[in-house]
This record gives C-alpha cells, structure tokens and sequence, in this order.
C-alpha cells in the first residue's frame, strides 16, 4: 500500500511514518517545512518527502493520504483530496486501524511526562525481552528512535489529549483503546482547542469509558483533577502512585536521596528494590513509578522493571546536557508550561546545590502566547537565580510584567543574537544554564554553545 502523510515533519506524524514504513509499505508525504532531524530520519529509511503541499505531490497516486492535525480546510493539499474523492484517514484513526487493534496497547496520558514515562516504559519491556513497539514524542538515548512496529502483543503509545484532525475533533487518544492506561496528571493546557480545564477532563472521561474491565488504570494519587475525572466513572481496577514520601497505599517511595537520584520502590507495605538512576526529582520519580506498575501489568517482574530504570539514559530535550564549556554546563528541556518550568528547575536545583541556576525561556506553544499563563509563570522560576525571557515581536501579550514579577534577576529580550551575547558575557564557571522551550529556539542552543567556545 502507498500511504502519503500530510504533515510528515511532525513528531507524530514522522513516528507514523516510521511505522507504516516498518509495515513495509511504501510512505511518501509532505511538509510546509522539510528540516533535519526529522528530515534526515525519514529519508534515511527510504521516504520521498515534498516541500509544500501543492498538487504536483499526488502524481504518485497514493492509496491512502494520513492528514495531520495542523492541516485544515484551505490548505492546497487537504482541498485537493476532497475534490477528487481521494480516501483520507486520520493519523490516529490510521494508527488504530493497522496496529493498535492488533496490540495490548499501553497508553500514556497526562498533562506532563508522557515522553518520558512512555519512553521509561517501551525501554523497560525492551530490556526484559518483549520487543514492544511504540510511538513516543521524543527519543530516549536507549531507543534510539522515536518510533517501532516491534513485536506482538506490547505496543507503548503516548496518549495526547489534543484534537485528531480538522473532520475529527475527538482527542486523539480515544482512538488507542488502552489496556493499560497511565494517567499523570491532569491541568489546564492546550487553550487553543479547549475552552477551560472542564472540556479536558470530558475527553479524559471519554478515554475511561473504553479502557476494558480486565484492563488497568494506574492514577497520580496526588493529582485532584485525575482524581475529579476517576469519580466520573471508572469500570476499571485502579492502582495508585505517589512520589509523596508520606504516602503508604499504592506505589510509592522511601529513604529517597535529596535530589531522588535515589530510592527505594515500594507497593503498598512491601520493597519492591533499591532504584539508583542518573535522572533527578520528584516528578522523574512519578514517571518511574507508573512505567514500573505499567510495566508490571504487562508481566514484567518488578525487580526487572527497577533493573531497566537504573540503566535508563533519559530522554532528548528533558534537562538534557548538551554541553559543557569552560566550566559551565548547558541543558535542553522541552517545558513550556509553568508547572513544567517548575519541577524541571526544582530537580535541577536538588542536582546542583548552590551552584548558579540560569533558565532561559522561550514562550513558544500555543497556550503560553495566547496569555493564559500570564499570572502563574513568575512563580515557576522559583529556583532559578537568573531568569531570561524571550519576547518575540508578535506575542499576544506583554511579558514585561512577568519580568517584574520575577524581579531584578529577570530580563526579558526580543532578540535572539542579543540573548546569547547576554548570557555569554554574564555565564561564569560552575554555572547551569537550563534552555526551555518546546521549538528550536531560533537555534540559540547552537549559537550560544559556539559562542561559549570562543
């Protein structure tokens, strides 16, 4: 079969792409922009990929046009294929059809740490032996790639809220049918596409309701919200986990190192093992707890489970270190939302001790620039003791008040050369420079790590 992808650079997408290849179906598809890495990574397994989303594309006659979510109704591509009755799918319809519904599919949802979780997960099945397969938005270093057909049963998929397509305004997950389903957290995100933290919790609801009855829930016991969506209806046993070190039920932790790097695995009042990894903080250790009882539920023995984890490598973009020049380290992360922002300096602050914490944001994703967080971000650089916020020329609101907020150890600059000259000249040895954004940045990762060098 000839599937052509619309919106093939996208991280799903690109992973569906890998994954329909790993069928051995020919896939061809299309971008507004075609740039590495995803670029690289897809042609590398043989995709012919095109520029635009002009016509000239379907001369190859595909049997089947998978549309991505950022595509509607306008575009050159999209009107094509409906005026000439060309059969068209979602990229999670698509998914369902050709290998979900084959697959004991262990779905990750949640607000924060669907990567990492389900990379925590898809690398703990893959070290006991399973060769699961899996679709991530992100590559762990153990991975290697970001998605695989794998073998039957297991297949490892995170499990997005967002909408499917521009014919199909359902969250995407609806169309996983989990048997094993981790629930993270919940809070109010995507502003885009859903009006208030309500409209989320119904599609979480939505996803409940089709998880089976031999199936299992595995809950935040902290998160109110996920608790809020259980008391909706739930048809499904349920185990809970903390990284509260006063909670007992459920998974949970104890004699747990400052900043995590270590601790014990408990479920309810029995050792599970002794957990030492090279990540760090209370959200890494929630993370590990429920790819562990997911992984558990799936036949993994827990002490296997814990054995992976303390080989696990992390993942790209989640407090990577990136470099490390003239005595200063610099870290990648994909946080974008306050409470993301947060947990990610709070973990690092417990890596480093007193040693000097510069965070640089970029309000990138949709939510963040259409001002929805405007009076809950100052509070996320808590433990950061410098803060630099970029401020491009068309976000919808002024960041300057944020800046005062934070205080004098905050600037906010619109300019990406004039940013990493700043940080150049103001960076000494022993600091942490922490990136944050989910974009490229303007490419301020590689102008100030060759900058440093100088």
């Amino acid at each position: 079969m000839h599937v052509h992808i619309l919106g093939i650079c996208g991280t799903f997408m690109g992973g569906l792409a890998l994954l329909a290849r790993g069928m051995r179906h020919r896939v061809t598809g299309s971008d507004a922009n075609v740039y590495p890495p995803m670029s690289t990574q897809l042609e590398s397994q043989g995709i012919e990929l095109y520029e635009g989303y002009d016509e000239a594309q379907f001369k190859t006659k595909p049997d089947v046009v998978v549309i991505g979510n950022a595509l509607s109704r306008g575009n050159p591509a999209v009107e094509y294929v409906l005026s000439n009755n060309i059969p068209y799918v979602s990229g999670p319809q698509f998914l369902a059809n050709e290998i979900l519904s084959k697959r004991w599919v262990l779905a990750v949802a949640g607000t924060h740490g669907k990567t990492t979780t389900s990379s925590m997960l898809a690398h703990i099945l893959t070290y006991a032996g399973m060769s699961p397969g899996f679709l991530i938005g992100g590559i762990a270093h153990d991975l290697e790639v970001s998605a695989r057909v794998g073998k039957e049963p297991f297949f490892v998929i995170e499990a997005d809220e967002y909408d499917t397509a521009f014919f199909d305004k359902r969250s995407k997950f609806v169309h996983y049918r989990p048997r094993t389903l981790i629930l993270n957290n919940l809070e109010y995100d995507h502003a885009d596409i859903f009006p208030d933290l309500d409209a989320i919790k119904k599609q979480f609801h939505h996803l409940m309701r089709i998880v089976p009855a031999n199936g299992l829930v595995i809950n935040h016991n902290d998160d109110e919200n996920i608790n809020d969506v259980l008391e909706q209806g739930c048809w499904t046993p349920c185990e809970p986990f903390s990284s509260d070190k006063n909670r007992k039920e459920g998974w949970h932790i104890r004699d747990a190192a400052d900043d995590y790097s270590q601790f014990d695995v408990y479920f309810g009042s029995e050792k599970q093992g002794l957990l030492r990894w090279e990540l760090s903080g209370a959200h890494n250790v929630a993370n590990a707890l429920a790819a562990i009882a997911a992984a558990r539920h799936s036949g993994v023995p827990t002490k296997h489970a814990v054995a992976a984890l303390s080989e696990f490598s992390g993942v790209t973009r989640r407090l990577e270190n990136i470099g490390y020049v003239n005595e200063i380290t610099v870290y990648d992360d994909f946080a974008h939302h306050p409470t993301a922002i947060k947990t990610t300096l709070d973990g690092l602050r417990r890596k480093v001790g007193a040693q000097r914490i510069i965070a640089v944001f970029e309000p990138r994703s949709n939510t963040m620039r259409m001002g929805v967080h405007e009076h809950t971000l100052a509070a996320s650089f808590i433990d950061a003791d410098e803060v630099v916020i970029y401020a491009p020329d068309d976000i919808g609101w002024n960041l300057n008040a944020v800046g005062e907020a934070i205080g004098e150890h905050c600037q906010i600059k619109n300019n990406i050369e004039e940013l990493s000259r700043s940080l150049v000249s103001n960076a000494r040895a022993g600091d942490h420079i922490l990136i944050m954004s989910n974009g490229d940045f303007g490419g301020l990762r590689e102008r100030l790590i060759e900058e440093l060098v100088k």
